[in-house]
């Protein structure tokens, strides 16, 4: 029997982006698993890709395994593909990978992403985008245990040094190694909300 999961308060959903490709190093696929179960754990209800292989099913089965509610978005396109999450609380079948992130977005109330591929980096800098643009005030968080994206978090480091990147908009995401130091900021977020407004440089670049 699945151990029940204790609510701290109003019902919270993150959305985990992460990687769906079979092949990577399980200890990803562990990471994801561990942060489902912590999502779970705190009474918070978990919205993913959909799919029910990689991190992605490790993410969903994690947070099952402590009786949390999972919600999966999967476009019609990679039903079959990604081996649809059959076991969701909620399975949506979108109809492209468009409508899919919008779901996601609406579905959720704070993002964590984890390792993945050209999917999850696209879902990430999307995500990143229209918070830094005050589209939404939802926290953003990258989730890197083992520093995977440290070459690309001292990259977008360089960028915003050179003037690329605002300050105010990478002080938009939140990087960690450590799920409670995760969570716990994601629950500071929410009790503690700031919208930031683009300018209107920011605004024409994101357009272009």
């Amino acid at each position: 029997m699945a151990e029940l999961a204790l609510s701290e308060g109003p019902m919270t959903s993150v959305c985990v982006f992460c990687a769906a490709n079979a092949q990577i190093d399980p200890v990803h696929i562990k990471t994801a698993f561990e942060l489902g179960a912590a999502i779970a754990a705190r009474g918070w209800t978990l919205v993913s890709g959909g799919g029910s292989v990689s991190s992605m099913g490790a993410v969903a089965d994690g947070a099952r395994s402590k009786g949390g509610q999972t919600i999966g978005v999967i476009p019609k396109a990679l039903f079959e593909k990604e081996v649809a999450d059959h076991d969701s609380s909620e399975l949506i079948v979108s109809q492209n990978m468009r409508d899919r992130k919008a779901e996601m977005e609406n579905r959720s109330d704070a993002f964590i992403v984890l390792p993945g591929g050209i999917g999850t980096l696209e879902e990430f800098f999307e995500i990143w985008v229209s918070r830094s643009l005050g589209m939404h005030d939802k926290p953003v968080l990258v989730l890197d245990p083992v520093g995977l994206y440290q070459p690309l978090q001292t990259w977008l480091n360089q960028l915003t040094e050179l003037g690329f990147i605002s300050a105010e908009s990478a002080q938009c995401v939140y990087w960690t190694k450590d799920i409670e130091t995760a969570l716990d900021q994601i629950t500071q977020e929410l009790a503690n909300p700031v919208t930031r407004q683009g300018t209107d440089a920011e605004i024409v670049e994101a357009e272009l």
